[in-house]
């Protein structure tokens, strides 16, 4: 029995042994190594695919169009609430008011026009009376020299004894000139009287929105603003530290609001009524 047993084992052995371990490990093998290299095809094919050119701008395109739609689907859902009466009354206001940029440009059209007609005006003028300098070119800032002022004023020898040629001024455009007046004010000599306030700040009512003409052309101002300079009994300061103080801006600015003010709640008077 125990040899039977022997027998059958050995015939079972032999069996195994005859499958050829070595044939079915390599079979296991290369069906291992097909599928491996099966999923290395397909990667290895997906990569050169997705590698081409077309692929690559198809999928960045796709990538773009998904990253802008959330932006898009938010823009025509605001504007479909807004069609709709979403946005409630604030839509309907929106709607209701009008640009402002056709009537500032037409502002500004009509300031440029009358500046330049005005400038080859002056530039005409044969007496010397003014001469004008953009301030750097900008047609809307000038800078005027007043040359002449009445030969038998104070002022006048004033000028030829410190041999001051002009007195020097700062003229600026608002953006509805002519419907508004400029601010003018003084820039040098350092005067005293004249109308000439702080900061060289001008009083002349011409020069504020109540006393103002679109019809007053810039010639006309300054030959108003020589004439109050005599009538005020305008000087040059010549006192020791003073004369030498520059006028400002700001300063003027702020003077020259603060006599409006004033003046329009006394009244105007300038020059005064007892001198013409």
């Amino acid at each position: 029995m125990a040899t039977l047993l022997r027998k059958i084992g050995l015939i079972r052995l032999h069996d195994r042994d005859t499958e050829d371990p070595k044939h079915h490990q390599g079979s296991l093998k290369g069906t291992k190594g097909n599928q491996k290299n099966n999923k290395n095809c397909q990667t290895a094919n997906d990569t050169n695919i997705l590698s081409t050119p077309e692929i690559k701008a198809r999928k960045l395109d796709q990538h773009a169009k998904d990253k802008e739609k959330p932006g898009k689907d938010a823009k025509e859902k605001q504007q479909q609430q807004q069609h709709t009466g979403g946005g409630g009354h604030k839509s309907t206001v929106a709607s209701s008011v009008p640009p402002l940029a056709p009537h500032r440009h037409h502002c500004t059209q009509v300031r440029t026009r009358r500046l330049m007609k005005e400038l080859q005006e002056i530039r005409r003028l044969g007496d010397n009376f003014i001469t004008v300098e953009l301030v750097e070119d900008n047609l809307f800032d000038w800078n005027i020299k007043l040359h002449q002022v009445d030969k038998d004023s104070a002022l006048w020898q004033d000028m030829k004894e410190t041999s001051t040629e002009f007195i020097l001024l700062n003229v600026t455009f608002p953006d509805n000139f002519p419907f508004s007046p400029p601010f003018m004010r003084v820039l040098t000599p350092r005067l005293e009287n004249g109308y000439v306030l702080d900061g060289g700040a001008i009083c002349m009512e011409l020069l504020t929105p109540r006393g103002w003409s679109s019809a007053y052309t810039v010639e006309a101002v300054m030959r108003q603003f020589a004439a109050s300079l005599v009538k005020g009994q305008g000087r040059i300061c010549r006192k020791a530290g003073k004369s030498k103080k520059a006028f400002s801006r700001k300063e003027a600015e702020a003077t020259f609001k603060s006599l409006v003010k004033t003046h329009e709640k006394y009244g105007w008077v300038s020059p005064p009524v007892s001198d013409g």
